[in-house]
């Protein structure tokens, strides 16, 4: 990581142990360490804006249903604070300058000078497609950086599992979301295809026990890494082509 670095950024404060003024600080560290020539980008997910049928931890009754969608605040990118993404990324979303994709449940933020050519269009579907600030982040040479996280959380994964087919990979599904279209809040239904990151640890050390280019180290208390993202999606869009059948979905986020 050197001045003018394209960082993807995934990380969790409590991993790092006590830190002298919490995320504010972290995401000082990092904006200096890419420095005014650098961009720095983060998932800023918001999982529970979906359609309330497909809540399932908890689930809620179906005669809520109609008034979740009717009440649900629409998705707004300036102010939806971030669900279950740690207090480092809620931190950077609200810092001078970010940007943020206006997707609605899988949005990212970014800072710095690719900041808007990274989240500016942000299509509805395919929600991690050829499109998405993930797409733009591969061909800009990003790198992954994990900072006391495993590849689990690595979000970049999800362009490989676009761009693969494995058997009886999962057919899209309907779901909905509230959000400002001309002006006025709406419920917008779209077909969005369900992501599957239960695998993405055995990837990347599949990944990692080839030989392929990523550094390790120690940032405080967590275990950083550092990996080129086009080559791990590259090597990833293979391995869920030749490993995968079917699906593992987890649960839908809880409300």
């Amino acid at each position: 990581m050197q001045d003018g670095s394209l960082l993807i950024v995934h990380s969790s404060l409590s991993s790092l142990g006590w830190v002298a003024g919490g995320p504010a600080a972290v995401v000082e560290s990092l904006s200096r360490a890419v420095g005014t020539s650098g961009t720095i980008v983060v998932p800023t997910q918001t999982g529970d804006l979906c359609d309330p049928s497909q809540w399932s931890n908890p689930a809620v009754p179906q005669s809520w249903w109609p008034i979740i969608r009717d009440e649900m605040p629409a998705f707004d990118p300036r102010t939806t604070p971030t669900r279950s993404m740690g207090r480092i990324v809620e931190c950077f979303r609200t810092w001078p300058g970010v940007e943020r994709s206006s997707h609605p449940t899988v949005s990212f933020a970014a800072k710095g000078p690719l900041a808007h050519q990274i989240v500016n269009n942000h299509p509805l579907v395919p929600q991690f497609g050829e499109e998405s600030p993930l797409a733009r982040l591969y061909e800009l040479q990003a790198h992954v950086l994990l900072l006391g996280v495993n590849h689990g959380a690595n979000t970049s994964l999800h362009l490989a599992e676009h761009r693969s087919n494995w058997p009886e990979k999962p057919a899209p599904i309907p779901t909905g979301s509230p959000m400002i279209i001309d002006g006025e809040r709406q419920w917008v239904v779209y077909l969005e295809r369900s992501a599957d990151d239960g695998d993405f640890q055995r990837v990347a050390d599949a990944y990692a026990s080839e030989g392929h280019p990523q550094k390790r180290g120690l940032v405080a208390m967590a275990v950083a890494e550092l990996t080129p993202m086009a080559a791990l999606v590259d090597y990833a869009t293979l391995w869920f082509t030749a490993h995968r059948r079917g699906s593992s979905l987890g649960e839908s986020a809880p409300v």
